[in-house]
């Protein structure tokens, strides 16, 4: 993973990682350790190993219920705060995916993400998904 001085481009590095499925390159924007909060059960993940533990439910859940192709994007930040080592960013965010081979929007969600800056930059310490609505 490349190394940012900028908590909006982690963030950037991380979904991207996520819509290229790409478990490793989520888990090196994480700090250690790490918290996800999300509305699929169950619901939080702590620790190390945050991140992998988060994508691997993710697959399972997605293989039980036939979904696939996730892609997430980005809006402009609500919040792109930063506090000495500590940042905050708040943003919009679309998440389409296939159910059973149907496409499935889902807008209006909000991506909640706190960084920690060390000494390679910006890292995920925690984030949280509140889920939009399905169009």
């Amino acid at each position: 993973m490349a190394t940012t001085d900028d908590p909006l481009a982690a963030v950037h590095q991380y979904i991207n990682a996520f819509n290229k499925g790409d478990g490793q390159a989520m888990a090196a924007t994480f700090g250690n350790p790490g918290a996800i909060l999300d509305g699929m059960a169950p619901h939080v993940w702590l620790g190390p190993t945050a991140s992998q533990d988060w994508h691997r439910d993710v697959l399972i859940e997605g293989e039980q219920h036939g979904a696939s192709d996730y892609f997430v994007t980005l809006g402009e930040p609500l919040h792109n705060n930063i506090t000495g080592d500590g940042a905050y960013v708040v943003v919009p965010a679309t998440m389409t995916f296939k159910v059973r081979g149907q496409q499935i929007t889902q807008s209006g969600a909000i991506f909640t993400i706190a960084l920690c800056r060390f000494s390679v930059g910006w890292r995920i310490a925690a984030w949280a998904w509140a889920k939009g609505t399905r169009n």
